[in-house]
């Protein structure tokens, strides 16, 4: 543990004195934008240099003047939950030209800003690279015009330039996710077998089928895709009734997730700390996100690599686009432990996938519980349809172990001669396949493949970094903060204190607390005590004689077994008379309802289609005697890739008293969340982004 600490890298050796930094976002809005915004300018402060909010994008660089103004703390309060971006976006045809990127330039020079954070798509990131190549020139330009003296241009002699992709589109090499997003072209014979699935699914009973088109949309011979077209095909083909609906700009606006909140404050702060890092030989460099691990890519690399897959669209090279962007067996999928938003779409993904890699899928209904009840029956194709939306367990969902129902479940697994079993769940999903790991030497019917993938609110699963339905829970934390807070936008100097669930694990309320920009979070795993309280209660009194009239303060449910909600409440009430009044609220269970988010759909999607993937795998490789053995494994996200892990493997990792796991990398955040909130703390930095070259093949899973 000693031999950890020595490498520890804390950003307070990273000061941001003397520096100048400016902040502009470029091209479309994005929803989560301004979270970016917010965390630029707290971190920039934070860290003692001044910061700028560059106005309207490039053509405020442009033409200086009010357009650049200095930011201050409060200047970003309350922008977390505002979509788009209150410091504007407008396209500069000027900025293109070396005339307009002089003048940015002159202005730039004029506040000794040296440090530029660029939000948005390729092209704005592109054309900041240019400018920061000829920046040299241009100072000499400026000097040779009498527009600045030679001081001037040798105390601003270099640019250094970080982007943070901003778009809805999705669509920028290198990362993983952008700020504000959550294809490829269809083979030929795409008709016929979209007009095919219509037809199946309208013979199965379902009346309700819905297409997504893309307005970029186009076929393997680059012919475009509409929804005119497809109206025409579905009409002429099938004779069903056909509707048009064109999201347009609303896709655009509203308030952003939780996810989108989150990614952005935590690029935000890496932006940073890329400008403090940066040197005369630091490339511009794009702050990423791969899997949950933060990256910095060179910014022309991302941009290269994104020109080459349009080039290779352009050439009709689809698969190489892609690159750049059996026997049959019986599987069971069954949920287990309390229910969470996309359980249903990880059902989904799995019978489907299933089905196409030639199994037969069984449904087991009511966890474990059902199992040895006998309640499995064969489920199909159109059986879940609808699914991906709906949140909770259709297939029902108990917090039952086997432990004591081995000999049933064994039985079971005999009489529908189940190969393999996917288990989707929380904690008690987690026990449960340990348990019957634990029993092979007993029952052979367990020595079959199985995969539990992680989907619990509390998100305190050994060996994943995220389960299915925390993205849900956030989401309702934060939209339920953000309307608290606006209930009171009429009221002066109000602190709310809200009780999240969770259990031990403090994830929730913590992350949900950076979301939602919290004073203060307590938690189980880090405890406190009421020095602690106090502090915080004068923090707040202080934060109220500024312009910042509303204070929150999230608690997780199991955090203190005498500081109790009430208890907190009460104190806040007491010590904050006469400067702010309080108030409390309770999430409950509102956190583990409602549909699922589309993070939440996505994710229950991809992972639950590569554990079927796998199970494919395992069962095809490796099928001795009619039962595969070793391979019971929990598939999780660790950092930047989705791994499978024994579960064996994963008992040293775990509290099982408290039921969380002994590390969780989301700890590291809180001292993010207490610096945005001002807070002097310390931040271990050792685990952000470093300078990497762009890979055009993705990691690998790991088994």
């Amino acid at each position: 543990m000693a031999k950890r600490q020595d490498t520890k890298k804390f950003f307070e050796n990273l000061s941001g004195a003397g520096k100048s930094i400016g902040v502009l976002t470029s091209g479309g809005d994005a929803q989560g934008m301004n979270a970016a915004v917010r965390a630029v300018v707290r971190m920039g402060i934070y860290v003692g240099a001044k910061v700028y909010f560059v106005h309207e994008g490039y053509q405020g660089m442009v033409d200086g003047g009010d357009n650049i103004e200095e930011a201050s703390w409060e200047s970003v309060s309350s922008m977390l939950q505002v979509g788009g971006t209150v410091i504007g976006s407008a396209r500069c045809k000027e900025f293109r030209s070396h005339e307009g990127r002089l003048k940015a330039a002159h202005h730039l020079v004029q506040r000794d800003i040296t440090n530029l954070c660029v939000i948005g798509g390729d092209g704005s990131l592109t054309g900041a690279n240019l400018f920061r190549e000829e920046w040299s020139g241009l100072l000499e330009e400026l000097v040779q015009q009498g527009l600045i003296d030679e001081e001037a241009a040798q105390n601003n002699s270099e640019l250094h330039i970080v982007g943070m992709v901003g778009s809805i589109d999705n669509d920028f090499c290198g990362t993983d996710m952008t700020i504000g997003t959550d294809s490829m072209p269809p083979e030929d014979g795409w008709e016929e077998q979209m007009c095919q699935k219509l037809s199946e699914n309208r013979a199965d009973k379902k009346r309700l089928n819905i297409i997504i088109v893309a307005e970029g949309a186009i076929d393997s011979h680059n012919k475009p895709i509409t929804t005119d077209h497809i109206k025409e095909l579905v009409v002429s083909c099938l004779g069903f009734d056909t509707r048009v609906t064109i999201l347009g700009h609303v896709q655009r606006g509203g308030t952003p997730s939780a996810f989108d909140r989150i990614l952005a404050s935590r690029m935000g702060v890496e932006a940073v700390l890329a400008l403090l890092e940066a040197s005369a030989s630091t490339p511009a460099c794009v702050v990423s996100l791969c899997g949950n691990q933060a990256v910095r890519l060179p910014l022309m690399e991302c941009v290269q690599m994104t020109q080459d897959v349009q080039k290779a669209m352009d050439e009709k090279n689809f698969e190489e686009a892609v690159r750049l962007r059996g026997s049959s067996f019986n599987v069971a999928v069954l949920n287990v432990g309390a229910p969470a938003a996309g359980m249903n779409a990880a059902v989904r993904s799995a019978v489907r996938v299933g089905i196409t890699e030639g199994h037969k899928m069984f449904a087991v209904n009511d966890g474990f519980e059902g199992f040895y009840k006998g309640q499995i029956k064969e489920i199909k194709w159109g059986d879940v349809g609808g699914w991906t939306g709906q949140g909770g367990s259709i297939l029902g969902t108990k917090r039952t172990l086997p432990a004591k129902h081995l000999d049933k479940i064994a039985e079971q697994i005999r009489i529908h001669n189940i190969n393999a079993l996917l288990v989707i769940g929380g904690f008690e999903a987690f026990l449960g396949v340990m348990e019957l790991s634990a029993a092979r030497e007993k029952y052979n019917e367990f020595c079959v493949p199985m995969v539990m993938v992680p989907a619990t609110v509390s998100n305190n699963i050994p060996g994943s970094d995220l389960s299915i339905g925390a993205d849900t829970a956030l989401n309702a934390i934060t939209d339920t903060c953000d309307r608290i807070k606006q209930s009171a936008s009429g009221t002066k100097r109000r602190v709310f204190i809200i009780e999240t669930m969770g259990g031990y694990c403090g994830y929730l309320a913590s992350v949900g607390g950076l979301a939602a920009g919290a004073d203060a979070v307590y938690i189980y795993e880090e405890p406190f005590d009421i020095r602690d309280l106090q502090s915080n209660v004068e923090h707040l009194t202080e934060k109220m004689k500024t312009g910042i009239q509303r204070g929150l303060v999230l608690r997780n449910e199991n955090s203190n077994e005498n500081f109790t909600t009430d208890f907190i409440y009460q104190l806040y009430s007491e010590e904050g008379k006469g400067v702010f009044d309080c108030r409390k609220n309770v999430l409950g269970h509102m956190q583990q309802g409602g549909a699922p988010s589309p993070f939440d759909r996505n994710f229950g999607t991809k992972i639950a289609a590569k554990a079927i993937q796998w199970i494919s795998r395992k069962l095809k490789d490796s099928y001795k005697e009619g039962r595969v053995h070793d391979t019971a494994c929990l598939l999780g996200m660790r950092r930047r890739a989705m791994v499978f892990q024994p579960v064996v493997q994963l008992k040293d990792q775990t509290d099982f008293i408290h039921r969380i796991p002994k590390e969780q990398w989301w700890l590291k955040l809180r001292p993010l969340m207490k610096i945005l909130a001002k807070y002097k703390t310390s931040y271990d930095v050792s685990d952000s982004g470093q300078l990497e070259h762009v890979t055009r093949v993705r990691p690998k899973k790991v088994d």
